[in-house]
């Protein structure tokens, strides 16, 4: 299968890839996103890894699929729409992102930031872990899957964090921090979307934390941008549900470009406010780069590809793609055949 990839994705681009002059020029009317600028460029300016056509083509048939229901002719919001969008831009402007998506206030922050210390103490982190069932929960049921096979059951906190390590932990705890919570008496919007989201997010986490040493990037920042780009549209579900009473009608084509404009805010407002690595931010910004040849940093590339392919994987799987489809993979680039293998397994690894 893997040959058959390379092979693939190694078919030739009929996409013209525009030029850096005319990069930077649409990098900086695409810029309103609240987040630093990129930082000055020496050399080349690297190009996203996806085409706009394909990207257009994926985005469209993802959101045909989230929301069941789409309005080609929307030019204009309804009022379901407006509510919603409404609600969230005031969520942005109270900068209070992170609290929709924490399960303890403070807890995930202050473990984090413990963890990026090479002599973090074991018994402080369990002290420290035990105060949410949820993440106890996690912790034992981690280290117990690690202990398969030997006879041995992890039993304590304190046993399971030494078993786990320092770099199983840290993705361990984030995984759990931002994974949604669904209510059985959620909305529709949160019922259908929320796991579907978790799970892509999941899914690129996996394989961009693979993929990131090769191309000299921190594996967890790649797992962390991973894990985060889907958590400003997971965080506003709730919104939509409330805006919409009950009834489906979100789903213009003016209302989802939009929520994606603002959902990429929350994602970057969260990920400041919980102090996560400058790297991390931009590259969550750089994914609203619809504009043809916007320049991306390394993390960013990384991001876009594995949100693209793990959109591709999903939809296939659903058959709602046909695999065999070389319109899918032309152009991209070498790493791509990796990484969509990479998604593919990784169905398994996020189930777990």
């Amino acid at each position: 299968m893997l040959r058959w990839l390379q092979r693939l994705f190694s078919a030739p681009a009929r996409v013209r890839v525009p030029s850096v002059q005319a990069a930077h020029t649409d990098a900086v009317a695409e810029n309103a996103l609240p987040v630093d600028a990129l930082p000055p460029q020496a050399g080349p300016v690297p190009l996203p890894p996806v085409s706009f056509e394909q990207l257009e083509r994926i985005h469209g048939a993802w959101n045909n699929w989230l929301f069941d229901w789409h309005d080609d002719n929307g030019l204009e919001l309804n009022d379901a729409e407006t509510r919603a969008l409404d609600a969230l831009a005031t969520i942005l402007s109270q900068q209070s992102g992170a609290a929709l998506v924490r399960r303890l206030p403070g807890l995930v922050p202050q473990l984090l930031q413990s963890l990026r210390s090479d002599s973090f103490s074991g018994s402080a982190l369990s002290r420290t872990i035990s105060s949410d069932v949820v993440l106890v929960a996690a912790v034992i049921r981690l280290a117990n899957s690690a202990c398969q096979g030997t006879g041995n059951t992890v039993t304590s906190v304190e046993h399971a964090v030494i078993l786990i390590g320092q770099e199983g932990l840290r993705q361990l705890i984030t995984t759990v921090a931002f994974r949604p919570i669904i209510d059985m008496n959620s909305g529709f919007y949160t019922r259908r979307m929320a796991p579907r989201l978790w799970e892509h997010s999941e899914r690129c986490a996996i394989s961009a934390r693979q993929l990131a040493a090769p191309m000299k990037i921190e594996p967890f920042d790649a797992f962390l941008a991973g894990l985060l780009h889907n958590v400003g549209m997971i965080a506003a579900l709730r919104l939509m549900d409330q805006a919409s009473r009950g009834e489906r009608r979100l789903g213009s084509s003016l209302f989802l470009a939009q929520l994606a404009r603002d959902s990429r805010m929350l994602a970057c407002s969260i990920a400041r406010e919980w102090h996560f690595p400058d790297t991390v931010v931009q590259a969550l910004a750089e994914q609203g780069g619809m504009r043809r040849g916007a320049p991306m940093s390394p993390l960013g590339r990384l991001l876009k590809l594995t949100d693209y392919l793990g959109k591709v994987r999903i939809l296939v799987e659903n058959e709602l793609l046909d695999e065999l489809d070389q319109e899918l993979f032309s152009g991209l680039p070498g790493n791509a055949a990796q990484c969509y293998s990479a998604l593919a397994a990784s169905r398994e690894q996020a189930a777990a």
